[in-house]
């Protein structure tokens, strides 16, 4: 008979229930009762383990994990992102990884479906952040602050069919830089765009471009082509999909699923088609109906002005203008700009990576003011790495080429050919440590001089130290080089400047 203690809570409330009953109600069904109690300890004993037999384990649709290999990679990646920030003197911040769900409602357009939920813990209602901007912005009205240059890494959530083989995901890394403040037009914008110029060049992705365009001119083309206000945000929802999409399909859904008429339709479809340098911009200021829209005019000014500054910078070849990019985003006020790669590094063995947008962005002045109980305005313009997608890119290339990743930074392995030097291994790996220096020992007492010469050729560890009782009785350590072999004796207390030196040299 099982103990008590151990009784399930159904068998349990199986007993006290026939425990309530009348004497003789009891009496009459004692064996009954004693089959039931039985069995429902039975069932709960072996329902855990039915139950686990059917686990599948698996990470959720949408994420990864990442080995220690990748995680190099990655490191190394938002290395050049976070320096290339910090060139352009931005401070790092981070907000919370849920939000109150309020916060970031009405702030994304269709996209407001792909926003994960989190059930009600304790009366507030709280979403996984989207993005990293909202948040931001958010924290910029709660701190009343009227400027700031920041930086932020950090994972974002969407419930969105993933693609893992174009960097797709439901839970991604993103890297964002901002310029909040009132400022002279179109400097900080020019300098987001120089940014991103830095960090693909820096990445060695391979060629690129920067498509820009401005939502007041492509609010002005709606305008001209008899698109109803009210409608605006939908259509610049579909216009956003012709980068995964042909024009024949994004027109189906205005005219089918918008309800824009066929002759709307076709009026955008003249401009969409339109892409070029600043002749572009040009040609669009004689544009008979654009030309009489005073927000296109005052978009088209802006990205005169901005293509002046980027021939300063000398990125102006980089970029082209391009009204078929409309950025689907609700808070996307003047510039916006996308970067996509043209191809991955020009090589025969590897195959094209068609991973759309690497980074993108614009200037977005009226969502601090959404937070602000006034409505007080404090313009934005920023940028977004497309961290995975990079990501996928490298892996591809890493993938087809063999290529082989140190996992860790160790500099020296200290070793031993002799037992019972346990203790001295210990000392001399302590002394190390606190000179600053990356080093190991495997964790046995005895172990065998070539396994442990094996393990740092694997690991890639370019110096040994090796110390016996010959080496303790001469004051010596021996420090061998992995790649030749060679080994030369060292004065104990010279140690750790030698190796200093070596390290500083290579």
């Amino acid at each position: 008979m099982p103990q008590l203690g151990l009784l399930h809570g159904r068998a349990w409330a199986a007993l006290l229930g026939q425990l309530r009953q009348p004497a003789r109600a009891l009496c009459v069904r004692a064996v009954h009762s004693h089959s039931q109690v039985a069995e429902a300890v039975l069932t709960s004993q072996l329902k855990p383990h039915q139950e686990k037999s059917n686990v599948i384990i698996k990470t959720p649709k949408g994420t990864r994990d990442f080995s220690p290999q990748q995680m190099v990679v990655r490191e190394k990646i938002l290395d050049i992102i976070v320096s290339c920030f910090k060139r352009h003197g931005a401070k790092r911040l981070d907000t919370p990884a849920f939000e109150l769900k309020e916060m970031l409602t009405e702030k994304y357009g269709e996209d407001s479906g792909l926003i994960y939920d989190l059930q009600d813990q304790g009366g507030e209602l709280l979403s996984l952040r989207y993005d990293l901007t909202v948040p931001f912005a958010r924290y910029m009205a709660m701190n009343k602050l009227k400027k700031m240059k920041r930086y932020h890494v950090g994972k974002v959530w969407r419930r969105e069919s993933p693609t893992i083989v174009q960097g797709r995901y439901r839970e991604f890394c993103q890297c964002d830089f901002d310029i909040a403040g009132h400022f002279d037009p179109m400097i900080p914008d020019a300098e987001c765009l120089k940014i991103i110029c830095e960090i693909l060049t820096a990445l060695q992705l391979g060629d690129f471009l920067i498509k820009v365009n401005d939502r007041r001119i492509v609010d002005g083309m709606f305008a001209v082509c008899g698109v109803p206000e009210s409608k605006f945000r939908a259509i610049c929802s579909s216009i956003d999909k012709l980068d995964k999409i042909s024009w024949k399909d994004v027109r189906h859904e205005m005219v089918t699923k918008k309800g824009l008429t066929p002759e709307v339709a076709d009026r955008i479809g003249d401009y969409v088609q339109c892409h070029g340098g600043v002749s572009l911009v040009e040609q669009m200021f004689q544009d008979r109906r654009l030309s009489l829209n005073k927000q296109a005019l005052e978009g088209l000014g802006d990205l005169k002005l901005l293509f002046e500054y980027l021939t300063l910078f000398g990125i102006a070849e980089k970029v082209y203008f391009d009204l078929s990019l409309a950025r689907g985003l609700d808070y996307y006020t003047g510039v916006i700009y996308e970067a996509l790669l043209r191809q991955t590094p020009a090589q025969a063995e590897e195959e094209p990576l068609n991973v759309g947008s690497v980074a993108a962005g614009g200037r977005y002045d009226g969502l601090v003011g959404t937070f602000n109980p006034k409505g007080h305005k404090v313009p934005c313009v920023g940028l977004s790495i497309g961290v995975e997608r990079i990501f996928s890119i490298v892996e591809q290339r890493m993938k087809t080429f063999g290529e082989t990743i140190r996992t860790t930074e160790t500099q020296v392995f200290v070793a031993t050919p002799q037992k019972n030097f346990l203790q001295e291994r210990l000392k001399l790996i302590a002394e190390l440590w606190d000179a600053g220096i990356k080093a190991e020992l495997l964790y046995k007492n005895n172990p065998k001089l070539l396994t442990q010469l094996h393990y740092c050729e694997n690991m890639g560890i370019p110096l040994v130290v090796i110390i016996g009782e010959q080496e303790l009785k001469d004051g010596v350590i021996k420090l061998r080089s992995v790649a030749t072999r060679e080994e030369v004796a060292i004065k104990r207390e010279n140690l750790v400047a030698e190796i200093q030196k070596r390290l500083y040299d290579s």
